[in-house]
């Protein structure tokens, strides 16, 4: 999508970068499904063996007969292609490894190889055609430029992905090529005259060298073009971002938090929660962060949510609060902060047993749920059956400040259900139609409504047979009812990112049946779950009735655990905390965006130019 968008479009700003993370890391199950060492070199052994059979099934050698052709042409490929690949992937992944390179592991290099001689392989059956054709012996010189594009493909390769330098990648690229001339170039001596041979390793040596370093100065022009925005933008390198990206999609390491620091901004931002207790201590918190969980994987606060609730002792509910990408945290121990925060505000907070029933109420598209406890109130709010995104912080904010003087109280827990997805959402906005809508639906609100005792019940399950292919993070399910005046209200949250639209209705519509009269359901927003093949990953797209079994034992097991609480609210500034930043997001997609169109013009012109170069040098004298 990124490619598609600029800073013009009417979609949001935020909307593209998420798109533009989401994609990327939809890319992810290619580098970790790699198939394993084993496999790879046996498929070098098979394409090696067979694209030779085949070549001299095209140009068979004279002084042979068929069946003498194919066993020479098969183990000739084997030997100067197979045998090569195989000894360039070892060597290859020891050399990265010793220059103190990343993310290249054994099988990374081997599944390199065997690409770099496929492709080379299917230029020389390409060779055998032309050659057959054209009645000339063309196929050393395909050899010869297929081994200059393999130069320039692994070069690429290593300097891009295994942060090493451009001088020791280009170096390191060098194995497969010369290892493949070379066993070519022995062969051609052990079964031609040593005199043609001689001039034969004379000429290929100045055709490669020439046509190498063509190839490699184009390569080394683009990526620095490329490259500069972003260091003069963000004060990032380019490669150091998509290697260490690779590094934690394939390793879970989390190195790449430190290149946020260079474009962090620190933020002041609140985070809201309500607490329930018994006799025995705290049994549960709702918390609301204005924090966002992302980027994604496991870097900065994705995985916010559990992370958040684990610091925590009783059941802890972590909602998604009024936030965008904007207020991702670039390191996973800023949630330290929130935690704090949270903690602090707990020892300030006065408890009682007063709450209201659960009531609903609407404005054209905005839809919420809303509940007093104590002298705070909780609103729940969604856009559903209509699609929607993240509610920006500022409008959060708006929502709090009309609901706290239209009902007198002092906490409003915000929360963002975010419970109807699809790709085309928009964020809420100020300026958007939308923030009216949930303003007027705040006006309605009956502040005069009878207040009761208060009974909680609480839930959790990690849902094990579901996993992040599915959407679900390592929270699972949490399901808290609220019980008031004999209204039970359950609160369902599941550890996701967004839900697929329409999934609420049906889940809604799946359990009338049970002793509840009012449920909600809602997502954490988590960007834990976005590393796989999906790069939007919300619940519902598939096994839903078994996502439907998980909310019914939910409930149940949460109307079993029922017992009188006091209720208290409370609302805390979370100071300093390091996200992205509402500037450098801008600033991010816009540099993204000037990048990509600048390589759509110069990437075609400069590559497409050297390999013309390239090919006119190399077959400009036959060999």
């Amino acid at each position: 999508e990124i490619y598609t968008l600029s800073l013009h479009d009417a979609l949001p700003i935020s909307i593209v970068i998420m798109s533009s993370m989401s994609s990327v890391a939809g890319l992810s199950k290619y580098i970790t499904t790699l198939p394993k060492t084993e496999k790879s070199i046996l498929l070098i052994a098979i394409v090696s063996f067979i694209s030779s059979l085949i070549y001299f099934s095209i140009q068979p050698l004279e002084n042979m007969g068929s069946l003498e052709n194919l066993i020479y042409g098969g183990l000739l490929g084997l030997i100067v292609f197979g045998l090569s690949s195989v000894m360039s992937g070892a060597i290859n992944q020891q050399v990265i490894s010793g220059l103190h390179g990343i993310n290249l592991k054994i099988k990374h290099s081997m599944f390199l190889s065997f690409l770099s001689m496929t492709a080379l392989c299917i230029l020389m059956i390409i060779g055998g055609f032309i050659s057959k054709i054209l009645h000339q012996t063309l196929y050393i010189n395909f050899i010869l430029f297929g081994c200059v594009l393999v130069y320039g493909f692994n070069t690429l390769v290593f300097w891009t992905t295994a942060k090493v330098r451009f001088v020791k990648a280009a170096t390191t690229g060098l194995v497969q090529p010369l290892l493949i001339i070379a066993m070519f170039v022995l062969v051609l001596f052990l079964t031609t005259d040593t005199i043609f041979v001689g001039s034969l390793i004379l000429q290929i040596t100045l055709k490669v060298i020439i046509a190498g370093i063509i190839f490699i100065a184009a390569i080394y022009a683009f990526i620095r073009i490329i490259a500069s925005p972003f260091k003069k933008n963000l004060s990032i390198g380019v490669l150091d971002l998509l290697s260490l990206f690779i590094a934690h999609i394939n390793e879970g390491s989390n190195s790449l938090e430190g290149l946020f620091e260079n474009m962090s901004e620190a933020i002041d931002t609140i985070v809201t929660f309500v607490s329930f207790k018994t006799e025995n201590g705290i049994k549960s918190l709702f918390i609301s962060p204005s924090v966002h969980p992302g980027p994604l994987g496991n870097l900065g606060g994705s995985n916010m949510p559990t992370i958040l609730a684990n610091k925590f002792d009783n059941f802890t509910m972590v909602a998604h609060g009024p936030s965008t990408h904007d207020f991702n945290p670039i390191a996973v121990s800023e949630i330290d902060k929130i935690e704090k925060a949270i903690k602090n505000g707990l020892e300030d907070v006065e408890y009682s047993k007063s709450a209201s029933k659960f009531i609903r109420y609407s404005a054209e598209k905005a839809n919420i749920g809303v509940q007093f406890f104590n002298e705070g109130m909780v609103i729940l709010s969604t856009f559903a059956p209509e699609g929607s995104d993240d509610i920006e912080f500022g409008v959060g904010l708006t929502m709090m400040t009309q609901s706290r003087s239209k009902c007198n109280i002092k906490d409003s827990v915000i929360v963002d259900c975010h419970n109807s997805f699809t790709e085309e959402s928009g964020e809420v906005l100020p300026g958007n139609a939308e923030v009216f809508h949930l303003i007027d639906a705040i006006d309605k609100i009956d502040s005069n409504q009878e207040k009761y005792s208060i009974k909680v019940g609480c839930f959790e399950d990690e849902m094990k047979t579901l996993d992040k292919q599915e959407g679900v993070g390592d929270s699972g399910i949490k399901t808290m009812i609220i019980e008031v005046d004999n209204q039970r209200t359950a609160y369902v949250l599941f550890d996701a990112n967004n839900m697929e639209i329409g999934f609420r209705q049906e889940i809604i519509d799946a359990v009338k049946d049970l002793e509840i009269d009012e449920i909600e359901v809602m997502t954490t927003d988590t960007h834990s779950v976005n590393t796989l093949s999906r790069g939007y990953n919300p619940i519902g797209i598939e096994k839903r009735e078994e996502i439907i079994e998980y909310i019914k034992i939910s409930i149940n097991e949460a109307i079993n655990d029922l017992e009188e609480v006091e209720v208290g609210t409370g609302t805390k500034k979370i100071k300093n905390l390091n996200t992205f930043g509402p500037t450098h997001s801008t600033e991010l997609i816009s540099t993204i965006s000037s990048v990509v169109a600048v390589s759509k013009i110069i990437a075609p012109v400069l590559l497409i130019t050297a390999l013309i170069i390239v090919f006119i040098w190399i077959f400009e004298t036959g060999l």
